[in-house]
């Protein structure tokens, strides 16, 4: 499912392209809190087996995954267009404490593999540990990460003007994606784009800004 959406809100789709999706309608979230990025594509359905192989890589400390799983992000059509794009890739950050119990940041390892040479790991800062949104009913999730992210100060001239591609793992409300998407619209990027390893199965799709 194709997403075009801005800052304007002019236009919106699902913001979400994955194996599984074609086009669609737009969703009455997404008409609702249209989403603030241009595009968003997820390479793999959060399903049997992938599932739990995400669940080993991010949460069991198997890092030595990544480049298995970064495959499937490697060879998707919508996701090659996007880096081709971007002038810069971002990983979503962790909190520090996070950053501390896992070992290891499972978004800025898929950026890496995905490009080295265009990623920043720390141009964005998660500015207060939350609770895991896995562990939220889908309205708290929407609201816990409220303010908990910005750009560092240091990269604000780097970033200012770029177009930027956002990297997660799995997207389920799209809380996440759209916090880090409006601390860079405030820091003047000029373009905010998506992708995500894996879409959770049986959710809305995220409003017009994709994340988890």
């Amino acid at each position: 499912m194709p997403l075009a959406a801005g800052p304007s809100n002019a236009q919106h789709g699902h913001g979400l392209d994955n194996p599984i999706s074609c086009e669609s309608p737009i969703c009455t979230s997404c008409q609702m809190q249209p989403p603030p990025w241009q595009r968003c594509h997820a390479a793999l359905p959060y399903a049997a087996p992938w599932a739990g192989l995400i669940s080993a890589f991010k949460y069991q400390g198997e890092a030595g995954l990544v480049r298995f799983l970064a495959l499937p992000m490697k060879t998707h059509e919508g996701i090659q267009q996007l880096m081709a794009q971007a002038d810069v890739v971002l990983p979503v950050p962790l909190s520090a404490q996070r950053l501390q119990q896992r070992g290891f940041n499972q978004s800025l390892l898929l950026a890496r593999v995905l490009s080295p040479h265009q990623t920043l790991p720390d141009a964005l800062l998660r500015l207060r540990d939350t609770p895991p949104q896995a562990a939220l009913p889908r309205e708290q999730r929407l609201q816990n990460l409220t303010q908990a992210m910005a750009c560092s100060p240091r990269y604000l001239p780097q970033l200012h003007g770029q177009r930027v591609v956002l990297v997660d793992d799995v997207l389920t409300t799209g809380s996440t994606l759209r916090a880090c998407a409006a601390a860079l619209w405030s820091a003047g990027v000029s373009s905010v784009d998506c992708i995500v390893l894996a879409r959770a199965v049986g959710h809305e799709p995220p409003q017009s800004a994709t994340g988890h």
